[in-house]
């Protein structure tokens, strides 16, 4: 099973540095956040060992969130290498989710 990390406004900046992280910015009480929640799993389980996938309680870490303006939740946003390459913002299907990940996968020899 993939592993989806938690990440706080001190572990996201090493968190997202390396290759792609997808990170869902979520709180406890957001309700399009949990609608979401096992689409992030899946992802975690789907591109294991391709992309890392983590998620950021916003309520309890805003530095993050401010930092990269997430101004409602729940955002997602690709991160590679440390940038961010893509943003959704509110709940979304999961083929909106994919397709934007997959333009980011390196690309089989």
């Amino acid at each position: 099973m993939a592993e989806i990390q938690t990440l706080t406004d001190d572990t996201f900046e090493a968190a997202i540095k390396d290759g792609l992280t997808l990170v869902d910015f979520w709180a406890e009480w957001c309700q399009p956040c949990k609608m979401i929640a096992p689409i992030v799993e899946e992802i975690a389980k789907t591109y294991a060992g391709k992309v890392k996938v983590a998620k950021l309680d916003v309520d309890e870490n805003p530095r993050a969130a401010m930092r990269y303006r997430v101004m409602s939740i729940p955002t997602v946003i690709l991160f590679k290498n440390g940038e961010p390459v893509e943003v959704w913002v509110g709940a979304q299907p999961k083929r909106n989710y994919l397709e934007k990940l997959e333009r980011h996968l390196p690309t089989s020899a």
